[in-house]
């Protein structure tokens, strides 16, 4: 398990670079924590690090965005609206969780059944408004 904490926004990149190394081949990335703990800031940071150029938003409505980061495709999964799992099999899931991109997934634990078997967990605290504690863990 790695352990990071993060100033500021400031401290995102050096974050994400870091966070990056750790993860080496893995290409699913759960996010975990309380709303508004900033993991939708982090994915932006950490497709950033990965150069995508376009703007990272939250697909909180559309379930999931693709963004090219340099001939590379991304996957960014919002699953926090989702009623039920129907809801992720509608959308082709495994096509996505098992193309071999990069998976960035918020709100895991609303298809958790449905996960691969490895993937590098980010769990996010907020101990203040400007400073987050991210403990980085492979399963």
């Amino acid at each position: 398990m790695m352990k990071l904490e993060v100033n500021g926004l400031a401290g995102l990149d050096q974050a994400a670079q870091a966070i990056l190394a750790h993860a080496q081949q893995e290409r699913i990335f759960i996010f975990e924590g309380e709303m508004g703990a900033g993991k939708t800031t982090l994915i932006k940071a950490l497709a950033k690090a990965m150069g995508v150029t376009e703007v990272v938003t939250s697909p909180t409505f559309s379930i999931v965005n693709e963004y090219d980061a340099s001939g590379e495709v991304i996957y960014h999964f919002d699953f926090y609206r989702i009623k039920n799992l129907q809801e992720a099999y509608d959308i082709g899931y495994e096509e996505y969780f098992y193309s071999g991109n990069t998976c960035f997934i918020e709100w895991p634990e609303k298809v958790e059944s449905l996960l691969p078997e490895h993937y590098l967990k980010i769990e996010i605290t907020a101990p203040n408004e400007s400073d987050r504690l991210l403990s980085i863990s492979k399963i």
